[in-house]
């Protein structure tokens, strides 16, 4: 399943909700994730994606940047739970779709085995039944968001403990999970899910290429036939006026690590800015990885 990057609540209410909301249907099972803390404002936010079709809204309380903490949301929300259990009542007002939290397990001094079960608890008391657990604290003060995604010390036991705890709850866990052989072993230990966030972003090929093979389904391309698949994508996207480097911008990492990376990252950074690049950009690109395994044979 994929999460949209985190939209505010006011920029929906305010903004381009077609540059904001709009997707492609083969993105499908998606969810949207909003930030925010008034909860009619979080509600209108929800009220507005309705027709977009989205499968799954998710408020998220984990973030810890500078801007989320002045505005009164994201990770900072882990101090207000009552606050967080008001907002998600709301949305699930204006929404058939299931309305779901991303956390983390506390923020600054808190104890998380004190503060995330009384966060969970009165938030699942609103209704919330789904949990996405961000298995480190929040240092809002003193740490920058690059260094709250790899500074605090990951707690897998305590994400875990939660599961037992609430068996009742769908919990999920986040952070640091950067193989396929992990989220299994997590799985096997009773978590519901596993979400990857950098790792995927990265190193596409390594850590979603056999994902679906975790349960049964018959879909494993190679690296390669990503690239064919995203094609018609491509010529839909230039087609409704969109440039080249949007797309191709996410799929410089698709081939770390393997021979001729270095030159499909080169072509398509140098050239899928320019007017008129289509799909004969990627292609030459592809033709250099192409090499690269031939010279490496």
């Amino acid at each position: 399943m994929l999460y949209t990057e985190m939209v505010t609540a006011p920029a929906v209410v305010h903004g381009d909700r077609e540059r904001l909301l709009g997707f492609s249907d083969g993105e499908h099972p998606l969810a949207l994730q909003l930030g925010g803390s008034v909860p009619a404002e979080l509600a209108a936010a929800v009220k507005a994606s309705g027709p977009y079709g989205y499968d799954e809204v998710n408020l998220n309380c984990g973030c810890p940047s500078d801007r989320v903490q002045s505005g009164c949301f994201g990770a900072v929300l882990m101090e207000r739970p009552a606050l967080v259990a008001e907002c998600v009542a709301a949305m699930q007002g204006e929404t058939a779709a299931p309305v779901t939290v991303k956390c983390r397990i506390g923020v600054d001094d808190q104890d998380p085995a004190e503060v995330l079960p009384r966060f969970l608890e009165t938030v699942a008391s609103a209704g919330v039944r789904h949990f996405i657990i961000h298995a480190r604290k929040a240092w809002l003060q003193g740490l920058s968001p690059k260094e709250n995604r790899e500074i605090p010390p990951l707690d897998y036991a305590l994400v875990l403990t939660m599961k037992r705890q609430f068996p009742e709850l769908t919990i999920c866990l986040n952070g640091g999970v950067t193989a396929l052989a992990q989220v299994q072993a997590l799985l096997d230990q009773g978590l519901d899910g596993v979400m990857i966030g950098r790792a995927a972003y990265h190193d596409p090929a390594s850590v979603l290429i056999g994902a679906d093979a975790l349960w049964g389904e018959d879909f494993a391309p190679d690296a390669f036939g990503v690239v064919t698949a995203m094609l018609p994508y491509v010529e839909a996207h230039l087609a409704q006026g969109g440039r080249l480097h949007q797309i191709t911008r996410h799929m410089l990492g698709l081939f770390t690590g393997r021979p001729g990376a270095r030159g499909w990252r080169r072509v398509l950074s140098e050239g899928a800015n320019r007017p008129g690049a289509g799909t004969d950009l990627v292609l030459e690109a592809l033709a250099q990885v192409q090499a690269g395994v031939r010279s490496a044979a």
